[in-house]
């Protein structure tokens, strides 16, 4: 049974930028607690706020799964942040906690 992510806050600046670290619980996983650093960052723009998401320190297997996953929930973001409804959550459907 897969875990959900465990997650730390290290850094916050209201409104502009938020830095935690980032691992899994799951036996043998690539990526345990703490060993990897993620970095959010959000920018005024015209239309809007420009997020930009960095994801450090992470192995060279676990980075297109990671990759894959930030996508769908910025996605996700992007519909919801304004107030639509992005609808049911494949995701989680194809990979129950």
């Amino acid at each position: 049974m897969s875990r959900p992510p465990r997650r730390r806050a290290r850094e916050v600046e209201p409104y502009t930028r938020i830095v935690f670290t980032w691992g899994w619980e799951n036996e043998g996983d690539p990526v345990p607690p703490g060993s990897s650093r993620v970095e959010v960052t959000f920018a005024p723009q015209p239309d809007g706020t420009l997020l930009t998401l960095t994801h450090s320190a992470l192995p060279e297997p676990a980075r297109g799964p990671h990759q894959e996953g930030w996508e769908h929930y910025l996605d996700r973001l992007a519909v919801r942040a304004p107030g639509g409804d992005p609808g049911p959550d494949s995701w989680m459907e194809q990979n129950p906690a």
